[in-house]
């Protein structure tokens, strides 16, 4: 689905902007926090790497083994992109590798962290202006 969405969209999801992930609190209300995400359009995961103990790695846990419905957003002037679908914790050396070799792609190489893993999406929907 990504796939077919152009070059356009291809490139505002590699060039560097700051995102926001929505993911659901036990109470059903939305938890709202800056993140840097990688998107890979040919398999339509969106990936965001963290540490174990944070907010947003807790609420996607909560969910149980389906996973949390999340939303991302970019935004940069008119153009923006929101990606929708269900986030899962990956943790195992080699996903979490590969993710931070994403990042540092986008980003910047990312410090250590023991604690990380990856917060990996499976995009069902996108709205936006790209």
């Amino acid at each position: 689905m990504l796939s077919t969405r152009g070059e356009d969209f291809r490139t505002f999801w590699t060039e560097y902007h700051l995102c926001t992930l929505t993911t659901p609190r036990a109470d059903g209300t939305p938890h709202v926090v800056p993140v840097g995400v990688t998107l890979d359009v040919d398999t339509g995961t969106a990936r965001i790497i963290a540490s174990r103990g944070s907010k947003k790695v807790r609420n996607v846990l909560a969910a149980g083994p389906e996973g949390a419905p999340v939303a991302v957003c970019q935004v940069d002037g008119a153009r923006w992109s929101t990606l929708e679908g269900r986030a899962v914790v990956r943790d195992s050396a080699e996903e979490v590798a590969d993710a931070v070799r994403r990042y540092a792609a986008r980003y910047r190489q990312p410090r250590p962290n023991p604690q990380r893993v990856v917060l990996e999406i499976a995009v069902r929907r996108v709205l936006g202006t790209v």
